[in-house]
């Protein structure tokens, strides 16, 4: 148990730079509270102890704002960022030095038993008010971008964003823990190619009709022309 404080203390120190030291860490980080507080109620969960267990989450939801089934499994040096809003689900899983942000819902898909939660393997980051739904799992050193909603496996060392979410880069390199809002936005990338596509397609009428005299039947073909490609591209 002590040595689980001391690591979840470590991380928070190690990540967040507002951290001014270890009492401030203990007494103000309600992220740090909650998961202190879930030890506690998934030991008595273990015991199969009726309701005191759920009695003691809501407790903790009360006092911090983050919602933790005493059933989920938590790793060691877990930092749940300012908290408000979290949500983790009974079969939930959460590897060693994992960072969530406020707003995150590791949840379920449905009514079926078993395990119906997301497993989080080490290193992941879960950017605030994304949604990792299902009994999925999620690779080691993988980020999930601020508002995605993550509903299939994931390999390690990947990057998703979007709803649904999509992998959109994968690499051997590990990522920066602080980075989750430093995502390609994919949707800005498929436009600026079709502008660009674009701007070629007008390059290649002007020299095809230089001769031509400006107006009329020059502007009509390019017209004609952007019109044709945007609508063979599905626009």
């Amino acid at each position: 148990m002590f040595r689980s404080l001391r690591a979840d203390i470590a991380i928070i120190k190690e990540r967040d730079p507002a951290a001014r030291g270890p009492l401030e860490i203990l007494f103000c980080y309600p992220g740090l509270h909650a998961i202190c507080l879930h030890r506690i109620s998934h030991q008595l969960f273990r015991l199969n102890l009726p309701l005191l267990p759920r009695l003691l989450s809501q407790i903790g939801r009360f006092f911090t704002g983050v919602e933790i089934h005493p059933g989920a499994r938590i790793g060691r040096g877990v930092f749940i960022d300012h908290g408000a809003g979290v949500v983790i689900g009974e079969t939930a899983i959460i590897g060693d030095r994992c960072l969530l942000f406020q707003g995150v819902t590791l949840g379920g898909t449905g009514k079926q038993g078993g395990k119906r939660h997301p497993t989080l393997e080490e290193n992941v980051v879960v950017g605030a008010g994304a949604k990792v739904l299902g009994a999925i799992n999620v690779g080691t050193n993988t980020r999930i971008g601020a508002g995605s909603v993550l509903l299939r496996d994931v390999e390690q060392d990947c990057t998703v964003v979007g709803v649904p979410g999509r992998v959109i880069h994968q690499s051997g390199v590990r990522i920066d823990p602080l980075a989750h809002s430093q995502l390609p936005d994919a949707e800005a990338q498929v436009i600026r190619n079709l502008m660009e596509r674009i701007d070629a397609l007008e390059n290649a009428l002007q020299q095809q009709n230089r001769g031509n005299e400006p107006g009329g039947t020059s502007q009509s073909l390019r017209d004609r022309e952007i019109i044709e490609f945007l609508e063979g591209s599905g626009i």
